[in-house]
């Protein structure tokens, strides 16, 4: 292990996050905002201390190998979290630094779980920043890094391939940097039309660009205390609805739609599975909520389903209705939801639509071999073979993730939490969702959890934005240990 290259590349990656703060300090000046000592002395530390850290490794020009890259996308997340959280607990949004600490992880793993119980009440500055973190975590901070360092050259496949969610981490073009780069390219793009059309739509710039941020990232952090509910906009909801769909959808796609192949998304079977997921359950939700009478008209419970369904599935979090007060089947499909997650490769937290089609065939199979024990079928995703070894990660990731979701919901229950509240805080923060259930409800925050709760649900949040192995490693002496 050289823990010099690890140094200078956390160092840099500290560096970038102070450098990010200060979009929020312009806001804060812009807006005579009271946040701006606390965001210009974050700005500093974060520059100091990434310089130091650069310094004591600048010499390093030792390969980045499997194991250096796993270590800076796990130690680089809990740091960028740490220094994150600067701007909220200098500038007492967060008077408490395990609260900030929480807010900055649920903002860069694109959670969404708040502890800030008045949001509107914040400044601008730290709310700016709030959002800005969802953006940058979104894509990712390793990947943008990767991006704009191409002298990592082969040191950047593996910090790529570290950090991109889902069982694969597709490379669009011949040098990772260029994947890296076009990916950003792609999510720069659909955001600025996604800010122009909330723009229009009615909402301020500040307000459109940190709904962008929220949406693109599959966040959820919006700047009113009713998400996007404050607006009672049907065009609103319409347009959020299309872009947290698009957020969720593999960006691998969109390259090859720019290039000209329309059919790319028709042919891609885990796209057409997350489809279909979700006009399922809008469907049954639909129907359940005007069974028990909850809204008045079809176009109301269309609205509001759909808005809640898509926000869920892609691990978005937004909200625009109180899905607590909902019939128990309709929370049971969100809740189902919830651990389904948007595509590989793309910002969506959860399980991963992939995997759960990699499940569902590999349990049709396995029933099918009870009775035919002599019929060897191939499994296949579109029509292409997935390999053992695949297939064998995407079992342990399952068992691992259940595990860590057991053990993490035994201990909210034993600090005193209801069942529905631990486990559902727990689920809402594993699979990067935002609200959950009970106390942690989209209408509540997590505010009132213990500290010790707080610092385990954080660290369930960076395990599930980095899928369990680049965190887990890091408890695992021998992974210190040569090479």
């Amino acid at each position: 292990m050289n823990f010099r290259t690890i140094f200078k590349l956390v160092g840099v990656l500290i560096v970038l996050i102070g450098v990010s703060m200060s979009f929020s300090l312009f806001w804060s000046l812009y807006l005579d905002e009271p946040d701006a000592a606390a965001l210009a002395e974050s700005i500093a530390i974060c520059l100091a201390s990434g310089g130091i850290l650069y310094g004591v490794g600048w010499r390093s020009q030792a390969p980045i190998l499997r194991r250096e890259g796993m270590a800076v996308v796990g130690v680089g997340w809990l740091l960028v979290a740490l220094f994150g959280a600067l701007p909220f607990y200098l500038s007492g949004a967060s008077p408490k630094f395990v609260d900030a600490y929480f807010e900055a992880m649920s903002g860069f793993t694109t959670t969404g779980s708040t502890i800030l119980t008045n949001i509107e009440a914040c400044p601008k500055g730290v709310l700016f920043w709030r959002s800005f973190i969802h953006w940058l975590g979104g894509m990712g901070i390793v990947v943008l890094f990767v991006a704009i360092l191409p002298y990592l050259r082969a040191g950047g496949r593996q910090l790529f391939r570290s950090e991109v969610p889902g069982p694969t981490a597709e490379v669009l073009r011949p040098r990772v940097s260029e994947t890296a780069s076009t990916l950003w390219k792609i999510y720069v793009s659909i955001s600025a039309v996604e800010v122009l059309l909330l723009f229009l739509q009615g909402q301020s710039f500040y307000d459109a660009l940190c709904h962008t941020f929220g949406t693109m990232a599959t966040g959820g952090f919006s700047t009113k205390n009713a998400s996007v509910g404050q607006y009672e906009s049907a065009t609103v909801d319409l347009t959020i609805i299309v872009f947290m769909v698009l957020a969720g959808t593999n960006f691998g796609l969109y390259f090859h739609l720019f290039r000209g192949d329309w059919r790319v998304l028709f042919r891609d079977e885990e796209w057409r599975f997350y489809i279909g997921v979700v006009v399922g359950s809008i469907v049954l939700i639909v129907g359940d909520l005007l069974m028990h009478g909850i809204y008045e008209s079809v176009g109301q419970a269309v609205r509001y389903a759909s808005f809640q369904v898509v926000a869920i599935v892609t691990t978005t979090g937004f909200g625009t209705a109180d899905f607590n007060e909902w019939p128990a089947f309709s929370q049971l499909i969100l809740l189902i939801l919830m651990f389904v997650g948007g595509c590989a490769g793309s910002t969506g937290g959860g399980v991963k639509v992939i995997r759960m089609l990699v499940l569902v065939k590999s349990a049709w199979l396995g029933v099918e071999r009870v009775f035919r024990p002599h019929v060897i079928r191939a499994l296949r995703i579109g029509g292409q073979p997935v390999e053992e070894p695949l297939q064998d990660a995407i079992h342990v990731y399952m068992v691992l993730i259940v595990s860590i979701f057991l053990i993490c919901s035994l201990f909210m229950a034993a600090l005193g939490l209801d069942l529905l509240t631990a486990t559902t805080s727990v689920i809402a923060t594993l699979n990067n969702i935002g609200p959950g259930l009970a106390g942690v409800g989209p209408a509540a925050n997590f505010a009132f959890i213990p500290d010790a709760g707080k610092w385990l649900l954080s660290l369930c949040m960076v395990l599930g934005r980095l899928e369990l192995f680049s965190i887990l490693v890091l408890f695992v002496p021998a992974f210190w240990r040569g090479h």
